[in-house]
């Protein structure tokens, strides 16, 4: 903002008393030794004949009447707009008593109001302000209503004090605009108002309701450490920057938005005491350390959104909104700003309870959960999604490996990419399907979790899928948990690490079917051949039936007994011997008995059989029953 002249005169030493002893601290007119309002009459009518529109004006610190404002305006007034007309116009200080009407006013120049007092209502509606306008300190004590004005210099109203009503509907801000500090006790309204520039609310206080309904923000809007006592209007409102409400205070705001942001949305420490409904479209909605005292509900369009150490004291639902927001008159929100199927990422629930959260159709592919505390009460609804393992085939040393097709947290992504020693993939490109997702700290095995920590998690989320009867949906958690037991070589034992890899080797924790089945064919496959080898004897043994005749007559004896089993010679694998050693293994499945003769070494084949593949069959029908389990 123009900085007014230094004067080459005093301050108006007339009217003295004795809280004030320096008395009228009005700028004097030039040529003269007092201020306007202590001219004399000839002297006032002479200086004001002498002014034209847009003439430079200084009336520092000069009190005021509502008649000598209204003639000193009557002095600049333009006979083509009949609006009062003003270059540079200095009012820094100056006491308004009655109405101050600067409606219509065009301020060619810097306007300085900068301290000055309205003791009555003021008007600035229609108002041009050409250069700098400087409101800083002003106290308005009066309803002030700037309705259409246009501001297209810096527009500043820190520290400023509104008493009363404060309107800025439909008013131009093309430079920056600040508001910081100022406080409202009456209602303010900035609806369909148009901040080109920056507009910073830092630290201001509205006591009564606050309305930015339709705004438009075209850049970055500032409302750090606000406090909103009444209710906070934001319905339609667009930010084409960021926008900041980090440490905001909303009282008693029960609906918030639809709220528009090209940018974020940052929501970091604000504190929502009442319950509420905020429906946001933007790139990013961060929430770290935002509190909510009261149930809420947050619907999302378009966003990632951290919630990052929130504070939950009652129920919290983020749900992806599905079409763009209307409001209650039908009004559908423009988010031609953005781009995309709307889809909402959560990316943070690190160091929150989660037993008040609730997360619907959102996308968890990068989502931290470390840190977070009754995991397992965390309800997620609808469509879930979550990062799956890398496809295609992969070189593990000497030998070729292909992941086991499954959803995994965040957590795990990042462990297995620190360490596969993978580089870091490039900012704001899309994840490779074929590589695992390095996290924020890579390649930092300090701040990265490790399996004992994730295995943790899994189990906890898998519960809260169990919870909920979802059974089938938990398969993945319980897959990812196993897994995270087996890598821990500082949690797990490693006769327990033994165990998991034979399980995850032979059935794939008992959720991959398929590998099950493989196994129990390639096991009967085997005890076939090996019956055919060595199971089956050379010829099915045949019963012998020898008797004694006693002499002289009498009854007979007969003792009836079988050959030997005789060991396989010759050709062992014939069509005949292999439908033996197929009923033999078939029966052993199902631990029955084949009933066939069978060599030494072939009843232990059976009896290996009849333990081994009755188990491998039970791991197959987990599987599938884990799957399908409802």
């Amino acid at each position: 903002m123009s900085t007014p002249p230094a004067p080459s005169w005093l301050h108006c030493a007339h009217g003295a008393h004795p809280t004030d002893p320096v008395g009228c601290r009005g700028i004097w007119v030039p040529g003269h030794t007092t201020c306007l309002a202590h001219l004399t009459d000839t002297a006032r009518d002479t200086y004001l004949a002498g002014l034209a529109p847009g003439a430079d004006i200084d009336h520092r610190g000069t009190p005021f009447t509502e008649d000598l404002l209204n003639r000193l305006l009557d002095a600049v007034r333009d006979p083509t707009t009949a609006y009062p007309h003003l270059g540079d116009a200095w009012f820094d200080g100056a006491q308004f008593s009655g109405a101050a009407g600067f409606n219509g006013a065009q301020f060619s120049g810097a306007a300085g109001f900068n301290g000055a007092q309205f003791s009555g209502a003021a008007g600035f509606n229609g108002a041009q302000f050409s250069g700098a306008a400087g409101f800083d300190g002003a106290q308005f004590s009066g309803d002030i209503w700037f309705g259409r004005a246009r501001f297209s210099g810096h527009a500043r109203f820190g520290g400023a004090r509104f008493s009363g009503d404060a309107g800025f509907s439909s008013a131009q801000f093309s430079d920056d605009a600040w508001f910081g500090r100022a406080r409202f006790s009456g209602d303010a309204w900035f609806g369909g108002a148009r901040f080109s520039g920056d507009a910073v609310f830092k630290r201001a206080q509205f006591s009564g309701d606050a309305g930015f309904i339709a705004a438009r923000f075209s850049g970055d809007a500032e409302f750090s450490e606000v406090q909103f006592s009444g209710d906070a209007k934001f319905r339609r409102t667009q930010f084409s920057g960021d926008v900041w409400f980090s440490d905001a205070q909303f009282l008693v705001a029960s609906w918030w938005g639809p709220v528009v942001c090209g940018g974020t949305v940052d929501l970091s420490g604000a504190m929502f005491g009442a319950p509420v409904t905020l429906e946001v479209a933007a790139r990013q909605v961060r929430c770290t350390r935002a509190r909510w005292q009261s149930t809420a509900a947050v619907r999302v369009r378009h966003a990632s959104v951290d919630l990052g150490h929130a504070v939950l004291e009652a129920p919290l639902a983020v749900t992806a909104h599905p079409t763009p927001f209307t409001t209650a008159g039908g009004t559908v929100a423009d988010e031609s700003t953005l781009s995309g199927s709307g889809a909402v990422r959560v990316v943070s629930v690190q160091g929150v309870d989660a037993a008040h959260l609730v997360l619907t159709d959102t996308d968890l592919s990068d989502c931290l959960f470390s840190g977070a505390f009754h995991l397992d009460q965390l309800r997620l609804e609808g469509r879930t999604a979550l990062a799956f393992t890398p496809t295609g085939w992969h070189r593990k040393g000497l030998s070729p490996v292909r992941w086991t097709r499954r959803r995994t947290l965040a957590e795990e992504q990042h462990w297995r990419a620190q360490t596969a020693g993978q580089s870091s993939a490039p900012a704001g490109t899309p994840p490779e399907p074929r590589r695992w997702r390095t996290g924020p700290h890579h390649p930092d095995p300090a701040r990265t979790p490790d399996p004992d920590d994730i295995a943790s998690l899994y189990r906890q989320l898998r519960k809260a899928f169990e919870d909920g009867k979802n059974e089938p949906g938990a398969a993945d958690f319980y897959y990812g948990e196993c897994e995270m037991r087996r890598h821990d070589r500082t949690g797990t034992p490693k006769a327990e690490r033994r165990l998991l890899w034979a399980y995850w080797l032979l059935s794939g924790y008992g959720l991959r079917a398929g590998r099950a089945l493989g196994w129990l064919a390639a096991a009967m496959l085997a005890t076939i051949v090996l019956l055919m080898a060595f199971g089956l004897p050379m010829s099915s043994p045949k019963q012998e039936a020898t008797g004694t005749v006693p002499v002289g007559g009498g009854t007979v004896t007969f003792i009836i007994d079988k050959q030997d089993v005789k060991n396989p010679t010759g050709d062992r694998f014939t069509s005949k011997r292999f439908d033996k050693a197929l009923n033999v293994t078939l029966n052993s499945v199902v631990f029955r008995s084949s009933g066939q003769d069978l060599t030494t070494t072939g009843t232990y084949i059976e009896m290996t059989s009849r333990i081994l593949e009755p188990a491998l069959l039970a791991l197959a029908v987990l599987a599938i029953r884990g799957r399908i389990k409802r």
